[in-house]
This record gives C-alpha cells, sequence and structure tokens, in this order.
C-alpha cells in the first residue's frame, strides 16, 4: 500500500480547500446533482479515501458497493493501463474484441442453475435491468412487470417506475413507464410476528394473481437482499417458493444482483443463500470491475438468445478497458480468498453491531451477509422508522473520518459495504466512532 491504512484528520471537515471547491461546483455543476458529504477526494487505496486537504477517511461504503475488490487495486490497475494502451473503443457489436467474451464466460461459469448460460454486457446497473426487462418481454411475449415494496432499480424511467420509494428518485420526473406492479416484500423486522417466508411469499404470490394475473406477467424482477430498501434480507423459504410460483407460471424470474453480487456477501451471488431459489436471469453491475462502469445480464441461454441480432447492445456496452477491469477483478475470486475475506468481515463486525444492539435500545436490528450489514434505528420501545438518529449518526461519523451511508424507505439505516481490501484494525476503529455517534443519542 502506498497510502497508508489508516484515519487521519488534518482540518475540521469538510477542510477549506474542499469547501473552496464546492463553492465552485455549485456554480458549474447541476444541483439536482447531490453530495452526501462534500470533501474532494485526490486519492484512494485499499479501505482508505484521502482528500484534498489531506484528511483520510475509513470507507465503509465502497462507491455504494463498487470498490469490493478495494480502491485502486493493483490487478485492477495494471489491468486498466495494459488495455488502454492497447485499444480503448471499437463497439462490440461491430468489430468484437476478448476481454467482453471473457468477462461473459466467467460470469456464465459462476451464475447458479444447471442450465446453459450466456451474458451480455452494458454500462450501468439500471441498464442491465432494463435489458433484462426487454428480454423477458420478448421471450414471454407478455408485457406485466412485478417488483417488491421497498425495492430500489434505477434511475432511468422504467427503473423509476419499478422503484418504490418516490423521494428522492422519482419526485416530479414523470410520467413513468406503465405494466410495473408493486407487491408486499418479506420485511421480517416489520410483517406480523411469526409470518413465514412461505407465507409472505404467498401474500405476495396472492396479490399478483389477483392483481395481474400470473399468465400476464412477462417477469417477477427481486433483489435476494435489497440494497437501498435497508438491506432487507426476506424471511427463509420466501424466495424458493416465489422462484417455484414463477417457474410453475411460465415468468422469467430475474434476480437484482447489482448491489448484493460479485462477492458482497460471502457467495458470488447472493441469490445462493438460499436453496431452492434459482433466477432466470440476474442483473449485475457495481463490484464487478473495481470502479470502472460495466454492467451485465446472465442467464439462461433460450431467454438470452430470444433477440433478434441487434436487439441489445449499447455504444459503450462492455467497453474493452472496463471489461479487462472486470476480468481482473472475476479471476482474484476465482483465485480464492475473496469470498472468504467477505464473511470474515461479517464474523468481525456482526458480533460488534449485536452488542451495540444489546446495549442501546435505538436499535431495532442488526441485519445482511458478509460485507453487506446494516443497523435499523427505532423510536426506543417501538418499531417506529427513527430517521434523525441515522442524520445524528452519519454525521457524527462523517466529522470523525469514517464514510458511512444511509438507506431504508424511511431513512432509517445505516448500511456498511467496506471493501474486502479492509483491516480488522480499521474496521474495528470505523465501528469505535459509530458507536460514539450512537452514545452521545
Amino acid at each position: 500500500m502506498t497510502i497508508e491504512q489508516n484515519r487521519k484528520l488534518v482540518t475540521s471537515i469538510p477542510g477549506p480547500k474542499s469547501q473552496a471547491l464546492h463553492q465552485n461546483r455549485l456554480q458549474h455543476v447541476g444541483h439536482g446533482v447531490g453530495a452526501t458529504l462534500p470533501v474532494y477526494i485526490d486519492s484512494a487505496q485499499g479501505a482508505i479515501l484521502v482528500d484534498v486537504d489531506g484528511n483520510q477517511f475509513i470507507d465503509m461504503g465502497s462507491g455504494i458497493g463498487v470498490t469490493t475488490i478495494g480502491h485502486t487495486n493493483e490487478a485492477v490497475v495494471k489491468a486498466v493501463s495494459e488495455q488502454v494502451a492497447k485499444l480503448t473503443h471499437t463497439l462490440f457489436t461491430v468489430t468484437p474484441y476478448i476481454p467482453y467474451v471473457e468477462v461473459c464466460e466467467i460470469l456464465n461459469a459462476h451464475m447458479p442453475g444447471d442450465f446453459v448460460k450466456r451474458s451480455a454486457l452494458f454500462n450501468s446497473g439500471a441498464e442491465a435491468v432494463e435489458n433484462a426487462i426487454k428480454l423477458a418481454r420478448k421471450f414471454t411475449k407478455r408485457n406485466e412487470i412485478a417488483v417488491f415494496d421497498h425495492a430500489y432499480h434505477g434511475r432511468t424511467n422504467l427503473t423509476m417506475a419499478m422503484n418504490f420509494k418516490n423521494m428522492p428518485y422519482a419526485d416530479g420526473f414523470g410520467p413513468f413507464a406503465g405494466s410495473v406492479t408493486h407487491v408486499p416484500m418479506s420485511y421480517p423486522f416489520h410483517d406480523p410476528e411469526g409470518m413465514t417466508g412461505f407465507e409472505a411469499a404467498q401474500r405476495a404470490i396472492n396479490y399478483m394473481e389477483k392483481r395481474i394475473g400470473g399468465k400476464n406477467l412477462a417477469a417477477v424482477v427481486i433483489e435476494p437482499i435489497q440494497g437501498e430498501g435497508g438491506f432487507i434480507v426476506p424471511a427463509p423459504g420466501f424466495l424458493k417458493t416465489l422462484s417455484e410460483w414463477t417457474h410453475a407460471n411460465g415468468i422469467v424470474l430475474v434476480a437484482d444482483e447489482v448491489q448484493a453480487g460479485i462477492a458482497r456477501t460471502g457467495k458470488w451471488f447472493a441469490t445462493e443463500h438460499e436453496a431452492g431459489f434459482e433466477p432466470d436471469l440476474m442483473t449485475i453491475a457495481k463490484g464487478i470491475a473495481g470502479g470502472m462502469p460495466i454492467s451485465a445480464v446472465t442467464g439462461r441461454a433460450e431467454i438470452m438468445d430470444s433477440s433478434h441480432a441487434g436487439g441489445i447492445g449499447g455504444t459503450f456496452g462492455g467497453n474493452p478497458v472496463a471489461s479487462a477491469a472486470a476480468v481482473a477483478v472475476l479471476r482474484q475470486i476465482e483465485a480464492g480468498g475473496v469470498l472468504e475475506k467477505a464473511v470474515h468481515i461479517e464474523n468481525v463486525m456482526k458480533p460488534r453491531l449485536l452488542a451495540m444492539q444489546a446495549k442501546y435500545p435505538v436499535i431495532g436490528e442488526i441485519r445482511g451477509r458478509g460485507a453487506m450489514l446494516a443497523i435499523e434505528f427505532i423510536l426506543p420501545g417501538t418499531r417506529t422508522p427513527n430517521s434523525a438518529a441515522v442524520d445524528s449518526v452519519v454525521k457524527h461519523c462523517h466529522a470523525n473520518g469514517v464514510l458511512v451511508l444511509n438507506a431504508g424507505t424511511y431513512g432509517n439505516v445505516i448500511r456498511f459495504l467496506p471493501s474486502l481490501a479492509i483491516s480488522d484494525e480499521l474496521i474495528n476503529e470505523a465501528l469505535d466512532v459509530v458507536e460514539q455517534g450512537i452514545a452521545a443519542l
């Protein structure tokens, strides 16, 4: 590491240089582009961000799950440097190149399911979701799409219609794409006490059968662990029951693995945590390429091949440089140790978070898998969301050199997405700061 892996504050947060840069930004960047923490990052490595004032932050967000392999990972930097010197662009659908095919080959090999798979590459998670729906509609010759309460799928017109939360993603931006229906999600912390995953799935299935009709559904799209919704892990049996119903009714089941996939939860895909859950398509992005923009749809060959030639693609989709970065990340996961590190991070973090829950009644639930963990905050003695507590703790963390992110439909969740390059020492130091912020409440 050329950047010391430690937290260091040399100015107030944000520092004077960041403050000046932010004033310049406000003159030139559209104000609809927000800024969670207006410190301007100059460099990063591993799990540390360095701003222009020389402050070093422990990064517990990884660019919202993007730099899973670690900032400026050596293999990624090498792959990008070599590829950018050879070929920056040609458009795969005109004149192909090898890295695109390599990415598809690796993804096909690791998507669960005993069937032939194929992949196609795009630029972002939202674009992958859009193309998965295009393929599902083409394959089934149906139009309707079902999504779940608390879901997040992107910021394009179609994916805004698929999101559960209006603000800030969709407010005032309509009209939106039609033929999208929201159905109840399994949310164990807020579901009726004792509701099983099977019962929660039957509730959702009943809604789809009555509201839409199974014969009209092209696809059911679900995050195996909901991301922006607050790292909601459905009750055991929910995903399996949903899978069985979609397959019995000729509906394409799409697992949105954009935030939870690519080693984040201790497996290649979060889908693998529930036996019997077998999606037909997966959407993949974020952690796949160490910070380079690329996404994928991977799934059953007969669905992936259902489009006419030229119906799927895009100018920058699967760009050679981004594809080379993705190969570098995926090969490291294949080499071993990466999935295990995600499990190790959970084993370090979860006991500390559970100890906080036992100590502070403002914490309602600790949940998640691997290096994808969250705290849900409540008004003590209730299950009422407490967004004010989250705002206070997040501000405390930011002021003290720890970058954390909020989440949740009600803004009452703090989520942790550390890179897998983080040390135990940095994890514990970051959690010390988090606990100080909670104690201050």
